[in-house]
């Protein structure tokens, strides 16, 4: 297992255990298997296990896995504070308690701002007192470290970034992802102040290796190098020095070992011609299913009236490359989940958007399309609860 350390020297395996995947069997999780998974996973040297108070039964089960076996100390514990849950600092402290009795410790090493999605709410946390009990807890120790997870687009994620003096961060990325969500650009950024940082949804929830469409498929059955689209993905991403650790929701002993065997050797600068020539061609194969032709530049933006332009695209081709229920969850995350609401459906038909556009897309069209396919009414219900009791 090779390791990448963060700013305070700490080694992290690359390949870090992601939990909200844990096989369920009669509605709740199978304790006993997931025991031998993550013990097996511990044994082939990942040490981050990555967690949060909304998966559930995922800290109670993380929590009795480590107790059972006596190897707390052996591990790196990450889980998250739900802040769209809550409304006063003693709700903070009420729900930090839970979680430490569900993980049966009494710190936590990794601790993150689940889902930070702007700097409003990270305003409305600081008002809740959030960076004192922030710093109190550090000094005791019950903290290790503090961090937050994002989805959402480059520019807010450095203004997040400066916000305030995090250890580290976590955002979804992979070779898909690169120009969208945080991308590239805000994992350079945060390389430059020397932020650490966790990588989630290396595979986008698994799409990447089950949901690939055909030619994407026939590529990896004809390759003669016998890649496979899991290893591929993470290959990717561990040639990139400024990636610290990847998540993964492993769920079997053969995902574990395959994600093991491919850390092993995960050193910067080990992925060939043939393997980026070989992603090029899946993203192509990718990209052919898509409906707009963004590219997530940003030239677009800002908009006048609110609209995040390239995430909506986003989510609006993820409908037709991947999974429907999948897209809409992600345009709920992106879009929904902030003081200043940013859905298509916000456009009033200006045009200042278009006239930036390199791709000479019909912006305006092309949203309301998109408005039609990704505000259902379920969306609609979500967004104005979202709005109503400032779950932001």
């Amino acid at each position: 297992m090779q390791y990448r350390k963060d700013r305070k020297g700490n080694a992290l395996s690359v390949l870090g255990y992601g939990c909200m995947r844990f096989t369920k069997k009669g509605g709740s999780i199978d304790l006993e298997k997931a025991e031998r998974e993550v013990m097996h996973a511990i044994a082939s040297g990942v040490n981050y296990f990555d967690t949060a108070y909304i998966y559930p039964g995922s800290e109670a089960a993380l929590g009795e896995i480590l107790k059972r076996n006596a190897c707390r100390e052996r591990v790196l514990i990450a889980t998250k504070l739900p802040h769209y849950l809550i409304r006063s600092i003693e709700g903070v402290e009420k729900i930090f308690k839970e979680e430490l009795t569900r993980l049966q410790t009494d710190y936590i090493d990794y601790y993150l701002m689940h889902m930070l999605t702007d700097v409003d709410t990270w305003e409305k946390l600081k008002n809740m007192g959030i960076e004192t009990w922030i710093a109190e807890k550090q000094k005791s120790g019950a903290i290790r470290n503090i961090g937050f997870s994002y989805h959402g687009h480059t520019a807010m994620f450095q203004e997040l970034a400066d916000a305030y003096p995090w250890d580290f961060c976590q955002i979804q990325y992979n070779y898909m992802d690169e120009h969208s969500q945080a991308g590239r650009e805000g994992l350079m950024y945060a390389a430059k102040q020397g932020l650490p940082v966790i990588i989630m949804e290396p595979l986008r929830g698994g799409r990447l290796v089950n949901l690939l469409p055909e030619e994407a498929k026939a590529l990896f059955e004809n390759d003669a190098q016998h890649r496979t689209p899991a290893e591929l993905a993470f290959r990717w991403l561990y040639d990139q020095p400024e990636v610290t650790c990847v998540l993964s929701g492993m769920n079997s002993m053969e995902m574990i070992e395959e994600n093991v065997k491919t850390a092993d050797g995960a050193l910067p600068g080990h992925f060939s011609e043939s393997d980026a020539a070989l992603v090029a061609r899946v993203k192509e194969a990718i990209e052919k299913k898509i409906k707009v032709g963004c590219t997530g530049c940003g030239y677009c933006m800002p908009c006048p009236h609110g609209v995040d332009i390239p995430v909506t695209f986003r989510c609006y081709n993820e409908m037709y490359a991947e999974t429907k229920g999948g897209a809409r969850r992600e345009y709920l995350q992106c879009t929904a989940f902030r003081k200043n609401q940013s859905s298509a459906s916000q456009c009033i038909g200006c045009g200042a958007c278009e006239k930036h556009c390199p791709q000479q897309i019909a912006i305006r069209r092309e949203l309301k399309q998109a408005v039609r396919e990704l505000e259902t009414l379920p969306y609609k219900i979500a967004r104005k609860g979202i709005s109503l009791f400032r779950l932001w």
